[in-house]
C-alpha cells in the first residue's frame, strides 16, 4: 500500500495513437514531479542493465472534456501534483512550443485531453471519483 496514488486521465473521444501519446508524455511528467517513486534499475541474468521503471501503480481512466476539468479543478483544489495535456500541444513538434500553446490556455477553461495527478490518496480518489478506469 502507497501513501500516494498516481493517476493519468485520458479524453475518450482521442484517437487510439493520440491517448497512447498522452499516456506516455503524462507519465513520463509524473516521474519527472516525483523521481523518488523510480525503482532501481533492471539487471539480467547475463548482467546487461535495463532503464528504471516507476515502482507504485499508475491507473489510466477516461474522461470526456468536463470530467478532464472537474479532475483538474478538484487537483488544484487539493494542492496534488498536476501534468497537464491540452489539444493545442497535439499540434506542436518540441518542449518549449509545448509549453507556449499550454501559456496560451484559459486557465479555467483548459482544453485537457489528458492530465496525470500524484498526491496523497484520498486527495487523488476525489479528483477522479465517477471517471472510469480506461479499457
Amino acid at each position: 500500500m502507497f501513501d500516494t496514488k498516481v493517476a493519468l486521465i485520458v479524453r475518450n473521444d482521442l484517437a487510439g495513437w493520440q491517448r497512447m501519446n498522452v499516456v506516455a508524455f503524462l507519465a513520463t511528467g509524473i516521474a519527472a514531479e516525483a523521481p523518488a517513486i523510480l525503482g532501481q534499475p533492471y539487471v539480467d541474468a547475463n548482467g546487461h542493465r535495463y532503464g528504471r521503471m516507476a515502482g507504485q501503480p499508475m491507473l489510466v481512466f477516461e474522461a470526456d472534456l468536463a470530467g478532464l476539468q472537474a479532475a483538474h479543478r478538484t487537483g488544484l483544489e487539493r494542492q496534488v501534483a498536476l501534468v497537464p495535456f491540452v489539444h493545442a500541444m497535439f499540434a506542436t513538434g518540441h518542449d518549449e512550443a509545448n509549453r507556449q500553446a499550454f501559456l496560451h490556455e484559459d486557465p479555467a477553461n483548459l482544453d485537457l485531453v489528458g492530465l496525470a495527478l500524484r498526491g496523497p490518496r484520498k486527495a487523488v480518489d476525489k479528483a477522479v471519483k465517477r471517471l472510469s478506469l480506461h479499457p
